[in-house]
Protein backbone atom coordinates (compact mmCIF):
# COMPACT_ATOMS: atom_id res chain seq x y z
CA UNK A 1 0.00 0.00 0.00
CA UNK A 2 1.67 3.45 -0.80
CA UNK A 3 0.72 6.43 1.12
CA UNK A 4 0.63 9.78 -0.99
CA UNK A 5 1.60 13.04 0.27
CA UNK A 6 -1.90 14.21 -0.23
CA UNK A 7 -3.72 11.79 2.32
CA UNK A 8 -0.70 12.27 5.01
CA UNK A 9 -1.28 16.40 4.97
CA UNK A 10 -5.38 15.39 5.25
CA UNK A 11 -4.09 13.26 8.07
CA UNK A 12 -2.24 16.16 9.71
CA UNK A 13 -4.97 18.87 9.05
CA UNK A 14 -7.54 16.89 10.44
CA UNK A 15 -5.84 15.59 13.81
CA UNK A 16 -4.60 18.50 14.75
CA UNK A 17 -8.35 20.45 13.91
CA UNK A 18 -9.74 17.52 16.02
CA UNK A 19 -7.40 18.01 18.90
CA UNK A 20 -7.58 21.83 18.67
CA UNK A 21 -5.44 24.77 19.27
CA UNK A 22 -4.68 24.11 22.58
CA UNK A 23 -3.53 20.32 22.09
CA UNK A 24 -0.58 18.68 19.95
CA UNK A 25 -0.53 14.97 18.09
CA UNK A 26 2.72 12.94 17.32
CA UNK A 27 3.56 12.40 13.56
CA UNK A 28 3.72 8.85 14.85
CA UNK A 29 -0.62 9.23 15.46
CA UNK A 30 -0.58 9.86 11.74
CA UNK A 31 1.57 7.67 10.20
CA UNK A 32 -0.14 4.83 12.06
CA UNK A 33 -3.16 6.20 10.79
CA UNK A 34 -2.56 6.51 7.18
CA UNK A 35 0.02 3.55 7.13
CA UNK A 36 -0.41 -0.49 8.79
CA UNK A 37 1.29 -1.60 11.96
CA UNK A 38 4.18 -3.26 9.82
CA UNK A 39 4.30 0.10 7.78
CA UNK A 40 3.99 2.92 9.63
CA UNK A 41 7.47 3.58 10.86
CA UNK A 42 8.35 3.37 7.28
CA UNK A 43 5.79 6.42 7.03
CA UNK A 44 7.97 8.40 9.43
CA UNK A 45 9.85 10.27 7.20
CA UNK A 46 7.28 11.48 4.74
CA UNK A 47 4.78 12.63 7.61
CA UNK A 48 7.56 14.64 9.11
CA UNK A 49 8.53 16.08 5.75
CA UNK A 50 4.87 17.25 5.15
CA UNK A 51 4.67 18.26 8.37
CA UNK A 52 7.33 20.70 7.91
CA UNK A 53 5.40 21.84 4.74
CA UNK A 54 2.59 22.72 6.70
CA UNK A 55 4.94 24.71 8.93
CA UNK A 56 6.01 26.46 6.17
CA UNK A 57 2.92 27.32 5.08
CA UNK A 58 1.96 28.96 8.41
CA UNK A 59 -0.78 26.03 9.22
CA UNK A 60 0.82 24.00 12.05
CA UNK A 61 3.29 24.82 14.63
CA UNK A 62 6.09 22.26 15.10
CA UNK A 63 6.90 22.11 18.34
CA UNK A 64 10.03 20.28 20.92
CA UNK A 65 9.56 20.22 24.81
CA UNK A 66 6.28 22.59 24.51
CA UNK A 67 8.61 25.29 22.40
CA UNK A 68 7.99 26.75 18.74
CA UNK A 69 10.62 25.16 16.54
CA UNK A 70 12.11 27.71 14.06
CA UNK A 71 13.21 25.50 11.31
CA UNK A 72 11.55 22.02 11.44
CA UNK A 73 13.53 20.88 9.12
CA UNK A 74 16.63 20.68 11.29
CA UNK A 75 15.32 19.61 14.78
CA UNK A 76 16.23 15.83 15.99
CA UNK A 77 14.63 14.26 18.28
CA UNK A 78 10.89 13.83 19.23
CA UNK A 79 8.55 17.00 17.86
CA UNK A 80 4.50 17.21 18.19
CA UNK A 81 1.86 18.97 15.76
CA UNK A 82 -0.59 21.52 17.25
CA UNK A 83 -2.83 23.82 14.97
CA UNK A 84 -2.34 27.60 14.42
CA UNK A 85 -4.97 29.81 16.14
CA UNK A 86 -6.84 31.56 13.66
Amino acid sequence: MEVCRGSVRQEILCQVKRRGVDKTICPSEVARTVGTSETWRDLMDLVRDVGCELAREGYIHVTQKGKIVEDPQQVRGPIRYRLVAS
